[in-house]
């Protein structure tokens, strides 16, 4: 028995008889259950995202509850690998070669995947829709068992580049990113919209995941003279980020990944008051817009939260995207049809036709293709007012540089 933090789903079934039918004879899969793995930082600084996992573990419950998929109850286990890449390894290992599970599905972080990437591939074993936009995952010549959901890192950053360059083009721009793939795709995107003029437009200022707080580089940034901030880093060091450069006196236009801007998670231990203005991007649909009041999308989201996470924070934005995630999944097991091979299942997982999400925002789609791993390629441009996010402008896919 482990001592670390997990979570598990069980699929309330015995195993299967030795003489199961061929077709059903692949890792993880018995007659009646798929055992589908994954990692999270159930603890340690990237916490706040833990509530993804307890999500997804809900979302595979109500599939049980419905059936399954092709007669099958989903067992699904979450390994708590506290946001550390030895730990992501090591607990990796032990879901594919211990747990046997068929495949892992959004283990959660860029240096944690960084960690199993190769290991994943060269077992060939699923390594299905992670939660992290770094640009690296949609490389389908290299690494064709990795395959993100999440729009990219790089093309977010691109996004926010072209717009500073619309509205000021004379902008001196600071970027806050994480020292790591995670914030280096920030970097990149900026520096692919910039061109030459990026060493005389941008200051640079980068983090650790492990270190205490950001105020420093906030302070230093600030003294660069910038009337623009870039922020490429996770919730803990968003809440600091828009804390600091308030409580500081500075006012650039100011720009969040959008993995770090929850009401929740973000926005509230932040202070509302103190990031009126922020400008971040976002594909999923916020439940503090009362644009979706009265929307069915949203709706069945709200039911689904209120049968199964009952008391859990609507404005965690966390959640909704562990619906829209989950609900990919699910999908692609349905199409998976009755084979449950690793090859099967990748191969469906890199080919779903264009389909709408209930917490996705409209345009927004989810789709693949075997030499396409961009998953999903549209985002909307919004700003916070003080009480919500308000979308302005059309939904963008790519950033055309």
């Amino acid at each position: 028995m482990t001592t670390r933090r997990t979570l598990l789903i069980a699929s309330g079934a015995t195993l299967a008889a030795p003489n199961i039918a061929p077709a059903q004879e692949a890792p993880g899969v018995t007659a009646n259950e798929i055992r589908i793995g994954s990692t999270n930082s159930l603890s340690g600084p990237a916490s706040a995202y833990s509530v993804i996992s307890t999500c997804l573990t809900a979302m595979f419950r109500r599939l049980n509850e419905e059936g399954g998929v092709a007669g099958r109850r989903v067992n699904f286990t979450v390994y708590d690998d506290a946001y550390s890449p030895p730990r992501t390894l090591e607990q990796t290992r032990r879901l594919v070669e211990q747990d046997r599970v068929a495949f892992t599905f959004n283990q959660l972080g860029t240096p944690t995947n960084n960690a199993v990437h190769r290991y994943m591939n060269q077992r060939r074993v699923p390594h299905l829709f992670l939660a992290t936009g770094a640009d690296k995952w949609a490389n389908p010549r290299e690494f064709p068992w990795t395959i993100g959901w999440q729009p990219s890192y790089r093309v977010e950053a691109q996004i926010y580049a072209k717009h500073i360059l619309e509205t000021r083009p004379n902008a001196r721009i600071a970027l806050l990113h994480q020292n790591d793939d995670f914030g280096r795709d920030y970097l990149n995107g900026v520096r692919d919209v910039l061109g030459a003029r990026f060493s005389s437009m941008v200051r640079v200022a980068t983090n650790e995941a492990t270190d205490p707080t950001v105020d420093s580089q906030i302070v230093q940034l600030q003294a660069s003279g910038a009337d623009v901030l870039i922020c490429g880093v996770i919730p803990r060091f968003a809440a600091q980020a828009i804390r600091r450069v308030h409580d500081i006196g500075w006012r650039p236009m100011m720009f969040m990944t959008n993995v770090s801007v929850s009401v929740g998670a973000v926005m509230e231990p932040a202070g509302r008051e103190r990031g009126v203005g922020l400008i971040t991007s976002d594909y999923r649909k916020d439940q503090s817009d009362p644009a979706w009041a009265n929307d069915p999308g949203m709706n069945e989201w709200r039911g689904f939260m209120q049968r199964f996470i009952p008391g859990a924070d609507l404005t965690d934005n966390n959640f909704t995207y562990g619906y829209g995630v989950g609900t990919t999944m699910i999908q692609v097991l349905r199409q998976c049809g009755n084979d449950f091979s690793r090859e099967n299942i990748m191969r469906q997982a890199t080919n779903i036709a264009p389909m709408d999400i209930a917490t996705l925002l409209p345009g927004v789609k989810v789709q693949s293709q075997p030499t396409n791993f961009n998953v999903i390629r549209q985002m909307q441009l919004q700003r916070w007012d003080g009480s919500g996010w308000v979308r302005f402008g059309n939904v963008i896919e790519g950033a055309n540089v």
